[in-house]
């Protein structure tokens, strides 16, 4: 609770006195408390913010987005927006002070409106952030392009990232589940390669990525999944398994993908080709 909801529900200066002494209330921001308990969550802590910030205040850019379940992990810092002047600044957290703000609630913690929080986004954060909260509003079907660009070019920040954003993201982003299936992606979109699906059950197994049409299969082995000997063997099993009906499979490590990239679209656009010839009926060389 804040300071003002204790003396707007008619609770003397002396009794909050008295409480925070006993440890009833428990001091966590500046005339913000944790009422009988020390303990808390991202949700407490979020809250205990919006309390500090005052009426009216709102969860904004990268924070907003975050919590709307637009981005895997959270930004660095945690931003807020409030109509307010407040001039105490805490550590870790990006006040956004005197700014109008409209919100909504988003799992009982008020946000910037969906348009917004992509503006914001799109003037703090790296075009990156940007394109997969597009596409992860494109996957739940709540992207609005007319409305983006409506409010857009009125002289507002981050108006042209975003509509540049809006131009050149990849909705298969909203599948992926890591930076390195990311990059693989805009790997084969820059070299021209037809893009896959992501993440998807071919033959009861989840694969990374699948043409479906060639009967290709790319595993990306990160270095967190891939790492032990068990790990390894799971993988061989699986790729057997995927052969074993037909299917084509190839695997690509992080180094491969990020510092060997001109020869995985090579080796990549390779095995296409022979399958597109395979498809049509065309022989090729062992």
């Amino acid at each position: 609770m804040s300071r003002a909801q204790l003396r707007a529900l008619g609770i003397p200066a002396s009794t909050v006195a008295r409480w925070i002494a006993a440890g009833y209330l428990i001091p966590t921001l500046p005339r913000v408390y944790a009422v009988a308990h020390t303990a808390g969550d991202e949700r407490s802590r979020l809250f205990a913010l919006i309390l500090f910030a005052g009426p009216n205040a709102a969860l904004s850019h990268g924070t907003a987005a975050h919590w709307r379940g637009w981005l895997r992990r959270p930004v660095t810092l945690t931003h807020l927006s409030t109509p307010r002047r407040i001039r105490t600044r805490l550590p870790g957290v990006a006040l956004h002070v005197e700014r109008a703000v409209d919100r909504e609630l988003i799992d009982a913690i008020p946000c910037t409106t969906v348009v917004q929080t992509l503006l914001d986004v799109a003037a703090s954060e790296p075009p990156r952030l940007v394109h997969r909260c597009l596409a992860q509003l494109d996957y739940e079907r709540r992207l609005d392009p007319d409305a983006i660009r409506t409010a857009c070019g009125r002289g507002r920040p981050g108006s042209a990232r975003l509509l540049d954003a809006l131009a050149s993201y990849l909705p298969q982003l909203a599948r992926t589940r890591s930076e390195l299936e990311d990059a693989f992606l805009y790997l084969c979109r820059a070299a021209g390669v037809p893009l896959p699906e992501v993440n998807v059950i071919v033959d009861g197994l989840e694969v990374d990525c699948h043409w479906p049409a060639l009967g290709l299969v790319v595993e990306l082995d990160g270095h967190g999944n891939h790492g032990t000997a068990a790990q390894r063997g799971r993988d061989h099993r699986r790729a057997l398994r995927l052969r074993a009906r037909g299917l084509t499979v190839l695997r690509y490590t992080p180094d491969q993908v990020i510092l060997g990239a001109s020869e995985v679209i090579a080796d990549l656009q390779r095995q296409i080709d022979r399958l597109r010839e395979r498809a049509v009926g065309l022989t090729y060389p062992p």
